[in-house]
């Protein structure tokens, strides 16, 4: 439950500044994660960015300005930080269909996205299998790609680099380091500081690291681990979620901010759906207020 509190608390702040700066790092300290794992969790949980939250949130409020007031666009440009008329604009038009002009005339057909509020619902008690393991270290082998704290950036980044990796002969290499018919691949996304962020697409194996291949090492840690079976991408998405909100929340632990392991089940690089498994490393301690 801890952790929805945490996140709404965040929102409010987010709520409060809609008219001034709104700082990613100060709602990830409310929220007691770093900014990546904020803007990481919160995409998971809303199903959008927190980039296009705000967004939307601004556009909205800049919509209900202009049709109660008589503000200029320019002066409501600036109310919600847009120094440029030309980038409110774009930004009014990607939420509402319409230019800011035309939404000021009667009868104009708006979008209105209210505040997001986290709670505890009660649904039909649908369970969420899982089995709870300590593991050593793990070794893993294979490419990386760089990513960036800007969670709208990375959903572009990382099917990009699967599009790329499957399309290769770097795949079957990578699978060629394990002993298995089967290839266990691992999708891997770890997060050290600001510069250091990486996705990996890789195997866990103790064989020699090929020239054009990586080493990295999973730190030693306590995982909750979920299957899942279907399409790929939104099978993992769907586990995050209720990973989330309806695991987390009542776990009695807490999510441990170390790197998150996808493993897919495949025979073959063409396999865009099948089993999966979903490792989140997670601990006793509590962050306090």
């Amino acid at each position: 439950m801890e952790w929805l509190k945490k996140i709404s608390q965040a929102i409010v702040y987010i709520e409060r500044n809609l008219t001034g700066d709104i700082s990613y790092d100060e709602a990830a300290k409310i929220a007691c994660c770093s900014k990546y794992y904020f803007q990481r969790m919160f995409s998971y949980v809303s199903g959008i960015t927190l980039s296009e939250y705000i967004r939307r949130r601004r556009m909205s409020s800049a919509a209900f300005d202009l049709q109660t007031s008589d503000m200029k666009v320019m002066d409501i440009s600036l109310k919600y930080g847009y120094k440029s008329p030309t980038s409110f604009n774009r930004a009014f038009q990607s939420v509402h269909g319409v230019s800011p002009s035309v939404a000021r005339v009667q009868g104009s057909l708006l979008n209105a996205y209210p505040p997001i509020s986290f709670s505890i619902l009660v649904t039909g008690g649908e369970n969420m299998s899982y089995r709870i393991e300590t593991k050593e270290a793990i070794k893993i082998v294979g490419v990386r790609i760089a990513l960036e704290e800007d969670m709208e950036q990375n959903q572009k980044i990382v099917p990009l680099f699967w599009d790329k990796i499957l399309g290769s002969t770097l795949f079957s290499e990578i699978c060629e380091l394990t002993s298995k018919d089967s290839c266990d691949i691992l999708g891997v996304t770890a997060y050290t500081n600001p510069q250091n962020i990486y996705y990996y697409i890789a195997v866990s194996t103790d064989k020699p690291v090929p020239n054009d291949m990586i080493e990295f090492e999973i730190p030693a840690a306590t995982w909750v681990i979920f299957e899942c079976n279907g399409h790929f991408k939104e099978s993992v998405q769907t586990i995050f979620k209720g990973f989330l909100t309806e695991w987390l929340p009542f776990s009695g632990y807490e999510y441990a901010q170390l790197p998150d392991i996808e493993i897919y089940h495949v025979n073959n690089q063409e396999s865009k759906s099948g089993h999966a498994e979903v490792w989140i490393a997670i601990k006793k301690e509590r962050c306090e207020k």
